[in-house]
């Protein structure tokens, strides 16, 4: 009888999950076009004027998140004078994932690449936030080439101990247990956690209201994104160290911006040894500022990234001349 009440709960939760999943698609539907790549379909908002002497800048969102997470206020803004490229990573948002496939950070850097190869733009300027920071750094490694300028904001660049991952990411990533969660538990739970949780994370600052809504963060939920990002944050420790030994060799500007209060990605862990190691970095610390710098810090950011582009564009006129 044990047994069988179990089995039924589970039955029970799995259908209300499913329900659920249909109920946050219908509420955050795809806010741009899924365009099909090299690397599979990727969900991509393309904002701003196509034409100008702007660079272009693509922003990568971290874990637990999607797109909208970078685009109020600061991709918005840098919209009114440039084009601004937002992409759901692999596995989030709207932007599909093939569980049998290694979306490592060198295959997410890639599917960044695609997109630019399918938009028609040789070069831009990369903005990351959080474990987005691990993947633009591997970008700037693997497609110098391709990328102008480079803006890391609290990024996850380096490993750290305990490998910064918590107890349900680890079970989630348990064969069998964690997909009996994900399509179980994790969702109508989730509902109620995700707004603490985001509060946790805005800390010490104030999370904007309707924060939750507005950057369609219960996408989060769906059984198939909590398990991308599960496996992205379990993986990322291992990642990093074998990246981070080459970032003597990233040879773009770059900017490296970090509050000092940030208790989600440490700033001497992460950024003050990342601007240690990349030739010529500069690295901004903000006092009492927590995880969340493209909200809290979001002019500076700006102002930070009009600068690098200018002088970018100036290096290379210099050098074609």
């Amino acid at each position: 009888m044990i047994a069988l009440a179990a089995l039924a709960l589970l039955a029970a939760l799995a259908l209300l999950t499913q329900a659920g999943v249909l109920w946050i698609n219908s509420r955050f539907p795809p806010q741009g076009e899924i365009l099909a790549t090299t690397a599979g379909p990727i969900h991509v908002v393309d904002l701003g004027p196509r034409h100008g002497d702007q660079l272009p800048v693509v922003m990568v969102h971290g874990a637990s998140s999607n797109l909208n997470a970078m685009r109020s206020p600061l991709a918005d803004n840098l919209a009114k004078t440039r084009r601004v490229i937002l992409i759901d990573r692999p596995g989030h948002g709207w932007t599909p994932r093939d569980p049998a496939q290694n979306w490592s950070l060198a295959s997410q850097a890639h599917a960044i690449t695609a997109v630019l190869d399918r938009l028609g733009i040789p070069r831009a300027v990369v903005v990351a936030h959080s474990l987005g920071g691990a993947v633009a750094t591997r970008l700037a490694l693997d497609e110098p080439q391709r990328v102008a300028g480079l803006v890391v904001l609290a990024g996850a660049t380096h490993p750290w101990p305990g490998g910064g991952v918590g107890q349900l990411n680890k079970l989630l990533t348990t064969t069998l247990i964690g997909p009996l969660l994900a399509y179980t538990v994790t969702l109508p739970v989730g509902l109620f956690l995700v707004e603490p949780g985001a509060r946790t994370v805005f800390s010490p600052q104030t999370m904007p209201d309707g924060y939750v809504d507005a950057t369609a963060t219960p996408l989060l939920l769906r059984p198939r994104e909590m398990l991308a990002n599960a496996w992205d944050l379990i993986a990322l420790n291992a990642e990093l160290g074998a990246q981070v030994v080459r970032y003597a060799q990233i040879t773009a500007p770059t900017v490296v911006i970090h509050g000092d209060a940030d208790e989600v990605a440490s700033l001497d862990i992460h950024s003050r040894a990342l601007a240690a190691e990349i030739p010529g970095a500069r690295l901004i610390v903000l006092p009492g500022v927590g995880h969340m710098v493209p909200n809290a810090a979001s002019d500076l950011v700006q102002r930070e990234l009009e600068n690098l582009t200018a002088a970018s564009v100036t290096k290379s006129h210099a050098t074609m001349r």
